[in-house]
């Protein structure tokens, strides 16, 4: 099968031929349909998180089973599949207590003395599965509770945006902010995190949607995604804006870029009592924080990895509020490309102006 490997970091992503193994007992293979590119899949790249290479990136993706394991129970080939990279073991205190997303997944990857998922075509040497999928490949080979069965009228393309960008974004507003309909919302970072993150809030009722980034283009699809008011954060005296036109700040600030300077601004536009999730992949050597003032007001700072998901449960509801018209994926993917061209999907990436660039494999 085809990829995209790394096989440096910094370096861009190689075209190759790969070997991918049948599944065992609780694993399924998979056709991928489509892939979605992530600011995330870019710090592992371009090196500032480290990871083993070579390996094969991507991680929010969308296919077609074609053969389960023998213990597989969840999923049949011929299912239409999302994957999510939070895959979850089922029986850690995490998994029993309601908060799968925070689960390691151990037993979800292969032994380390078993044979590895992914080897090199021509030589058998191990490619790395990056985040438990791999998906900028034609197939993917994963653990049954690493994706979860949709609805086969849901085009791919855009199922594929909801295993990361979309449950991320939209988890951080019905699971860890749990939005009271009526209270006022600030999403900064408008890239396909924080674009579903205000369209979420406008699904659950928020009484105001403000949305901060420093590209017009990007305030615009917040727009369209239901932000009734849009800032540039970077512009002066911003800070003190928000406070005025909220009357005292905001009751939830969501941070989806992954920089100090955007957390800080989260946790500056909070109102008494009111809660900072931050949801970016910031530095490793970055830290945020409440002052003194900050506590004494009741504000509070929270991480939400991948919105809190319990993907087997959200996923198929957020492919709901798709079908029926309140989700709006189609203004959040800016483009579709072949994988020969995601090179230059991630090069658009950094330019900052567009929203889900998303690998299309019949491309």
């Amino acid at each position: 099968m085809k990829a995209a490997i790394l096989e440096k970091a910094g370096s861009p992503l190689e075209i190759g031929d790969l070997s991918i193994a049948k599944p065992g007992p609780h694993e399924v293979l998979i056709r991928t349909a489509a892939c979605g590119l992530c600011h995330s899949d870019l710090h592992f790249i371009e090196g500032a998180y480290p990871h083993p290479l070579p390996a094969v990136p991507g991680h929010e993706a969308a296919g077609v089973v074609e053969a389960v394991g023998s213990e597989v129970r969840t999923v049949s080939p011929g299912d239409h599949v999302v994957t999510c990279l939070s895959a979850f073991c089922g029986h850690c205190e995490f998994c029993v207590t309601g908060r799968m997303a925070l689960c390691l997944g151990g037993d979800t990857r292969r032994a380390v003395d078993a044979p590895p998922r992914l080897t090199r075509a021509n030589g058998g040497e191990t490619v790395n599965q990056m985040l438990n999928l791999s998906a900028f490949a034609e197939q993917m080979l994963v653990h049954e509770h690493a994706c979860v069965a949709i609805d086969r009228d849901m085009p791919l393309d855009r199922a594929a945006i909801i295993g990361c960008a979309v449950t991320t974004g939209a988890g951080a507003i019905f699971n860890a902010a749990a939005i009271v309909p009526g209270e006022t919302v600030a999403v900064i970072g408008c890239g396909g995190v924080g674009l579903a993150a205000v369209n979420a809030a406008k699904i659950a009722g928020a009484g105001r949607v403000i949305a901060a980034d420093p590209i017009a283009e990007k305030r615009q699809l917040a727009r369209v995604l239901g932000a009734t008011d849009v800032v540039d954060p970077t512009a002066e005296g911003m800070t003190k804006q928000i406070m005025e036109m909220t009357r005292g700040g905001v009751h939830h600030a969501i941070e989806a870029v992954g920089r100090q300077a955007s957390a800080d601004f989260a946790v500056s536009i909070l109102r008494r009592g009111g809660t900072a999730t931050i949801l970016g992949m910031m530095p490793l050597d970055c830290k945020v924080g409440l002052g003194a003032m900050d506590l004494l007001s009741g504000k509070k700072l929270q991480g939400a990895i991948m919105g809190n998901n319990r993907f087997p449960v959200d996923l198929p509801r957020l492919v709901d509020f798709y079908m029926r018209g309140l989700l709006d994926l189609d203004t959040i993917i800016s483009e579709r490309i072949a994988l020969k061209d995601v090179n230059e999907g991630f090069e658009r990436m950094k330019k900052g102006d567009s929203a889900r660039s998303v690998i299309v494999f019949d491309q």
